[in-house]
């Protein structure tokens, strides 16, 4: 962390308005992006991955961190020549032109400013799961509240709550895996060693396309490490800095779901098979198998670290979601006064992000539906932002830097793999993400076609 203020000491306010106050350190942006991803993300989708691979989920996690690993090195490229709060919509304006700057905003805001919504909800279900004389939406509001006013207060000081939780996050997972090894140790393992890697052949013989078609669910566990990109003007020690982050934060959640996954398989009485068989029992695989191996008391304390973790992923989303309103306001995209800052805060920005994904988590807790329809949007938002991220690096560096210091394999044949990939994902996408998506992206170019018109023009930041 930097220098500029101890615990417990105010954070400075000679920031002028409209500019943001750089407070960040590394250790600050590793900590925002492991909130926002969860260092135990695959709890909630190990049965459907289980399912869906065939038994080989630690495989389908070890595919998926490469696959991702594409997009944050394309990240990585763009945060060193776009040190921006805007992210992919700063990066598309500079790479691609304005309007496709503006067309990955708009669909980056379905990943920013809903994914906290999801993560409050699910923190709500948690702890009226634990304590079910409280209802879930007074546990849903008072994360909202609590996380809400720790973004008010500035980057560094939700920062340093957020590495409380975030390390509280990883003892957990730490003591769910010292126990699950103590008990293979014991009682030996409830599937073949290799399966979490080769299937467990409930299903057959081992089947490839079922691993890929798991990763195209997979993937969207890593979502949040891209949110780092969005601090990148709050930083101290240069952009440098930002894209270390991005790529340490995908390699150690990597690591991290690969080693969970693989224990967790062992410790599974129920095959593949039987988990395809009865949808209902995927969502609460992960924790079956470890009260059916270890106890009750890890599946109580693993619940209420996803719980409390869950309020913290959206916290560091709703952080990320106001820098990204905030940087399309400066330039004109939005309406002027999310622009504003106070100390340094984009906090009209903030507030209204809150207001969105509580909004949002409502809607979605009012339909039997309404949490997957949530997530499908916003993975299909998340997805072609991403898309146009990589296109991003081929327009700035090949295209408008052609011999500047190019290199095809980093700036061409990387991204284009990546693109690539992004675009499978989205082709494997339900049918209502494909359309919700779809309209949400015409509306979009319904606004740049009024803005266009009226003459709206960006102020030159690239």
């Amino acid at each position: 962390m930097s220098a500029s203020a101890g615990p417990g000491v105010p954070e400075a306010t000679d920031v002028p308005d409209g500019r943001l106050r750089r407070d960040l350190g590394f250790r600050d942006l590793v900590v925002y992006g492991l909130l926002f991803i969860a260092p135990m993300a695959p709890v909630g989708v190990f049965g459907t991955l289980d399912a869906k691979s065939h038994g080989a989920v630690a495989l389908v996690y070890v595919v998926a961190t490469v696959a991702m690993a594409f997009t944050a090195f394309s990240y990585a490229q763009m945060v060193r020549v776009v040190p921006q709060a805007g992210s992919v919509f700063a990066y598309a304006r500079v790479g691609l032109g304005r309007g496709p700057g503006f067309v990955a905003g708009w669909m980056a805001m379905l990943d920013y400013v809903l994914i906290p919504a999801v993560a409050y909800l699910f923190s709500g279900i948690a702890m009226n799961a634990l304590v079910p004389s409280v209802s879930r939406w007074v546990w849903t509001a008072l994360a909202v509240v609590i996380t809400t006013l720790l973004n008010l207060w500035g980057v560094r000081a939700a920062a340093r709550v957020g590495f409380l939780v975030l390390a509280m996050e990883i003892v957990v997972l730490l003591v769910f895996m010292v126990s699950a090894i103590v008990v293979l140790a014991r009682d030996g393992t409830q599937r073949d060693w290799l399966s979490p890697l080769t299937g467990d052949g409930s299903q057959g013989a081992f089947a490839l396309s079922a691993v890929i078609g798991a990763v195209s669910v997979a993937v969207l566990s890593y979502l949040g490490f891209d949110a780092i990109a969005t601090f990148a003007e709050e930083v101290t020690g240069g952009s440098a800095k930002v894209a270390r982050a991005v790529l340490f934060c995908l390699a150690f959640t990597g690591v991290l779901f690969v080693a969970q996954t693989y224990l967790v398989a062992l410790l599974e009485p129920t095959t593949s098979a039987q988990l395809a068989a009865e949808p209902a029992k995927q969502g609460s695989a992960f924790y079956d198998a470890v009260d059916a191996s270890v106890g009750g008391w890890l599946h109580d304390l693993v619940a209420v670290s996803k719980a409390i973790g869950a309020a913290f992923a959206a916290l560091a989303g709703q952080a990320a979601a106001g820098r990204l309103l905030f940087a399309m306001a400066r330039d004109r995209r939005l309406p002027r006064f999310l622009a504003r800052t106070e100390s340094g805060v984009p906090r009209f920005a903030i507030l209204v992000a809150a207001v969105i994904t509580l909004a949002a988590a409502g809607w979605a807790a009012r339909r039997d539906d309404g949490l997957d329809h949530l997530v499908s949007v916003v993975d299909i938002g998340a997805l072609t932002a991403f898309t146009l991220l990589h296109a991003s690096v081929v327009g700035y560096f090949v295209v408008r830097h052609r011999g500047d210091g190019v290199s095809w394999w980093r700036h061409l044949l990387i991204p284009a793999i990546g693109a690539a990939i992004t675009v499978a994902v989205i082709v494997e996408a339900s049918g209502t993400a494909q359309v919700v998506g779809a309209v949400w992206l015409a509306a979009g170019l319904v606004v740049l076609g009024v803005q266009s018109r009226r003459g709206i023009v960006e102020p030159d930041r690239g």
